[in-house]
C-alpha cells in the first residue's frame, strides 16, 4: 500500500505562487494532482508520467501550474504561478499503481493523500 503525504499549500494573494509537494511511501507509476473545492466535484488538475517525460493539464491551468517529479525521492511537485481566487480548494495528490496512460479520470488513480489547503484571496 502506498501512502501519500502532501504539503506546500497556504493562504496567499491573488497573483501569488505556491509549491505543492507530494511524498509517496512506494513505488508509483503516474502522478496526479487533483482539486475539490466546497460543494463541488473533485477534479483534474495535472499529471505526469512515471518517468517525468510527459504531463497533461487541464485547460484552466495551463501555463500556469508546472507539475514534476523527482523520482529519487519519490516526490511530485506542482508549482502554481499567478493564483486566482477560483483556485482555492483542497489539492489531493494521487498515484496509479500500474502502467498506463495519463488520465484525468478519478477512478483511474489507486492511491489519494489526504490532501493541503490552497486559499487565494482576492
Amino acid at each position: 500500500q502506498v501512502q501519500l503525504v502532501e504539503s506546500g499549500g497556504g493562504l496567499v494573494q491573488a497573483g501569488a505562487s505556491l509549491r505543492l509537494s507530494c511524498a509517496a511511501s512506494g513505488r508509483t507509476f503516474s502522478m496526479g494532482w487533483f482539486r475539490q473545492a466546497p460543494g463541488k466535484e473533485r477534479e483534474f488538475v495535472a499529471a505526469i508520467d512515471w518517468r517525468g517525460s510527459d504531463a497533461a493539464y487541464a485547460d484552466f491551468v495551463r501555463g500556469r501550474f508546472t507539475i514534476s517529479r523527482d523520482n529519487a525521492r519519490n516526490t511530485v511537485f506542482l508549482q502554481m504561478n499567478s493564483l486566482k481566487p477560483e483556485d482555492t480548494a483542497v489539492y489531493h495528490c494521487a498515484a496509479t499503481g500500474r502502467y498506463g496512460p495519463l488520465s484525468p479520470d478519478v477512478n483511474q488513480y489507486n492511491y489519494w493523500g489526504q490532501g493541503t489547503q490552497v486559499t487565494v484571496s482576492s
